[in-house]
């Protein structure tokens, strides 16, 4: 397989500091040989050049940064459907959970245009489906869900052109733990399946990723992951933008990366919100490139 690493140093979209160097940090841990490793080339395509917050003002604090975050965004997707017209892998490396309306988009321009479905796995303790109506805090990353489900801003709405990027029934999040009262609303409303740790705990990692898969596959043709290290529990990753106990442990994040290499079904990738100033002596980057490892066909045996 072909993969295209690109970096998204983005940290417009978070309430801290730090998650744009997360691309740097994964590259620093190894991630190309230890892919390379496992029989796939590597093509890096570097990083996307995106302001700074010093040099922009916050705008709508409803919606913090987001006229860089669109500007980004759209650059973002002409990159993702790039790559995928090529017929090559993109692996996306963020940055903060903003950075998937780009990515995202740029995929679903792409199966658009071949007249396909696609899905999205979204892995993360937090539901992403936040607008400027119901947001606590106003942060871009806590709202990249509602919009590729045509909800929200609509400058991020209309990132690589204007439709819905998804069919809400191809939506699966698992590992959720920490949702908004506006987002349990938007949930109930848009039916999106959602599997919480306590799904996790009650029926294992296994058959909540057998349901997954099923309803991303179901009658698509090509499934975006979005793995939020945040998921993780903090014991494992520590060096992450917005840190919830109780998450996934070691071998339940490595099982939903196996899972998926076992059904063929990813066919595009991102690994967001890694932040190298909470982090211990790059914990959690490397944990990063062992399940991004997972994901490609490492195995125990």
């Amino acid at each position: 397989m072909i993969i295209h690493l690109l970096g998204v140093p983005m940290d417009l979209g978070s309430g801290r500091r730090g998650v744009d160097m997360g691309p740097s940090a994964i590259r620093i841990a190894g991630l190309a040989d230890r892919l390379k490793e496992l029989g796939h080339k590597i093509i890096d395509d570097g990083d996307i050049d995106i302001k700074i917050m010093e040099e922009l003002r916050i705008g709508d604090v409803r919606a913090r940064y987001l006229k860089e975050i669109s500007r980004a965004s759209t650059i973002l997707s002409r990159h993702a459907e790039g790559i995928m017209n090529k017929g090559h892998f993109p692996l996306i490396l963020g940055g903060d959970h903003s950075v998937a309306v780009g990515s995202i988009s740029g995929v679903a321009a792409f199966a658009r245009r071949k007249r396909r479905k696609l899905g999205i796995l979204w892995v993360d303790a937090h539901g992403d489906m936040n607008t400027p109506a119901t947001s606590p805090s106003g942060n871009v990353h806590g709202m990249p869900l509602a919009c590729l489900l045509g909800y929200g801003p609509g400058d991020l709405r209309k990132v690589g052109g204007d439709f819905d990027k998804v069919n809400p029934d191809n939506v699966a999040l698992v590992g959720v733990r920490s949702l908004d009262g506006g987002e349990r609303k938007f949930i109930e409303q848009t039916g999106v399946h959602v599997f919480t740790m306590s799904d996790i705990d009650r029926q294992g990692i296994h058959r909540v990723m057998k349901k997954a898969i099923a309803k991303v596959t179901n009658g698509t043709s090509y499934v975006h992951v979005s793995f939020d290290l945040d998921a993780v529990d903090p014991t494992i990753a520590p060096g992450v933008g917005t840190p919830v106990k109780g998450g996934l442990d070691y071998r339940e994040a490595h099982l939903i990366m196996e899972s998926l290499y076992e059904a063929k079904a990813m066919t595009s990738l991102e690994i967001v919100e890694v932040n190298p100033i909470l982090d211990e002596q790059n914990t959690s980057a490397e944990f990063a490139v062992e399940i991004i490892q997972s994901a490609f066909g490492k195995r125990i045996l």
